[in-house]
């Protein structure tokens, strides 16, 4: 869509979607790594208000929340997208996003929260943005990529430390983290953590010398106590019953367990704990499970997926075993077999990728491998399928002859010509309808300040997750105003993953 009028825009989006996601609350997993700083007594307090306080930092110095992993113009996005928007807001934003994004859509958010970009007016050294950025890709298992944006923001706050020490404990890189720890006279510890790492960088005595200060001293619960008693005393754990795992471990807690040989599974847990169990101490069930949650939030390449599936033969049926079978007979069939046997073993590893929720790297994987043209009907239908919901969905929408009115309308969408085609249904009449909107929803023009595009980006995402869920007004509405923001491509490719991974289609 063309911005006719640079001076018309909106400031923001949203007086809410019908049926939006609920905010993310605040990551509640995390290690109580940090103890509390120290309140300042009365006497410490400055006597006069007359004397302002001064902001020292030095010159050129960039503050936490304007560092990337991505410059701007690679991520596709403007330098100052976040001018005109406070950070408070924009964290909110990032924090309150629907967690079941279509696969495109999140791909974007992510951009979004990697990208070097201008800071909002009023950040400072605290670095919100940054934190509610770091936050987000925890909750997405984006674990390597919140490990960059760390290791950029150079000083550690106790809140950004926090972070650093939990990616590192899930990624099996707590010695770095141990040794930060020991090193940063700014960074306070709390007993757990300082014994853990004690431990960990080798100095076993005084670890336990401080977890019988600690307990002595009423410092430690009888669960904290428990659990370091037997991580550091092994005899302990051998003559004792195992613990009952807990229901919300923190990643520290999750570490000890496995300190004690006790692991806890996964399952269940934050998708970020699931780069634990890629270990190769852990059994392939657990690494395939694993890597199937972590590949359906988008958090790891489907090679690597893939990989796993053909590690060895299935020794049982049901569950991961199916999909890991299905897609050891698909990938037999595409190298030797004839294209009876393709198309076979193509249907019936769709139907259990997608039940499984693994439709978008089950298409990345095969959709490249497959020629449609020597497919039966119905598989080569399901081809066309999967090729638009990768990169090459222009190519593929163009070079396809739709049989049924279904894909003539994901041709159209394709191709941008949505507007131009009949609807078969109700979700595709809003999809129709938000190519053929001109300018920006009503709803969503809330002023005229340029500088909160950003949050009206984000307000998109929401109003599709609603959309998504069946609110077609919330899905014509993002339609357009992704398309106002300059979001084409993005548009075509979420309308059609929400077309073809939605039931009916």
């Amino acid at each position: 869509m063309r911005t006719s009028a640079a001076a018309a825009f909106i400031g923001l989006l949203i007086a809410g979607p019908a049926g939006a996601a609920e905010p993310l609350s605040a990551i509640d997993w995390l290690s109580d790594s940090i103890a509390a700083p120290v309140a300042p007594s009365p006497a410490d307090l400055p006597r006069s208000a007359a004397i302002p306080e001064v902001e020292i930092r030095p010159l050129g110095a960039q503050l936490p929340d304007g560092v990337g992993l991505l410059p701007a113009a690679a991520a596709g996005l403007s330098r100052d997208l976040w001018r005109g928007s406070s950070s408070a807001d924009l964290a909110r934003s990032l924090t309150s996003e629907p967690r079941d994004l279509v696969p495109t859509l999140q791909g974007l958010l992510k951009r979004v929260l990697l990208a070097e970009l201008d800071p909002p007016r009023d950040a400072d050294e605290r670095g919100v943005l940054l934190i509610a950025r770091i936050d987000r890709l925890l909750v997405l298992g984006a674990l390597d990529e919140a490990s960059a944006l760390l290791d950029l923001a150079g000083t550690m706050s106790p809140e950004l430390f926090k972070r650093r020490f939990d990616v590192a404990l899930l990624t099996g890189d707590e010695q770095r983290a141990c040794q930060d720890l020991k090193t940063d006279p700014t960074i306070s510890p709390t007993y757990p953590a300082r014994i853990f790492c004690l431990a960990r960088t080798g100095d076993w005595h005084t670890a336990a010398v401080t977890h019988e200060t600690a307990n002595a001293l009423g410092l430690l619960s009888d669960q904290e106590d428990d659990l370091l008693a037997r991580f550091l005393h092994p005899e302990i754990a051998e003559q004792s019953d195992p613990l009952l795992p807990p229901i919300r471990p923190t990643p520290l807690v999750f570490r000890l367990y496995d300190s004690i040989g006790e692991p806890l599974s996964s399952i269940g847990l934050p998708v970020a704990f699931a780069h634990a169990d890629l270990s190769e101490n852990v059994g392939w069930k657990g690494r395939l499970e694993a890597a199937e949650r972590l590949a359906r939030a988008g958090a790891i390449d489907p090679n690597l997926l893939l990989g796993l599936y053909t590690e060895r033969r299935p020794s049982a049926s049901g569950g991961v075993w199916e999909r890991a079978g299905a897609a050891q007979t698909l990938d037999r069939a595409i190298s030797d077999g004839s294209p009876e046997d393709i198309s076979d073993a193509l249907l019936a590893a769709w139907k259990e990728f997608r039940a499984a929720g693994l439709a978008l790297p089950f298409a990345e994987l095969y959709a490249p491998r497959l020629i449609p043209s020597a497919l039966a009907p119905e598989a080569r239908s399901l081809a066309f399928r999967l090729s638009l919901l990768t990169g090459d969905f222009q190519l593929a929408a163009l070079r396809h002859r739709p049989d049924t009115p279904v894909e003539r309308f994901l041709q159209a969408v394709a191709l941008g010509r949505a507007d131009e085609t009949p609807a078969p249904d109700a979700v595709s009449l809003a999809i129709r309808e938000g190519f053929a909107a001109a300018g920006v929803p009503d709803r969503a023009r809330m002023g005229e300040d340029a500088g909160r595009r950003g949050e009206a980006l984000l307000g998109a995402m929401a109003l599709f997750g609603s959309g998504a869920l069946g609110n077609h007004n919330d899905l014509r509405d993002a339609i357009a105003l992704l398309r106002f923001l300059g979001f084409e491509t993005a548009a075509r490719r979420a309308a059609l993953e929400l077309l073809i991974l939605s039931e009916g289609v």
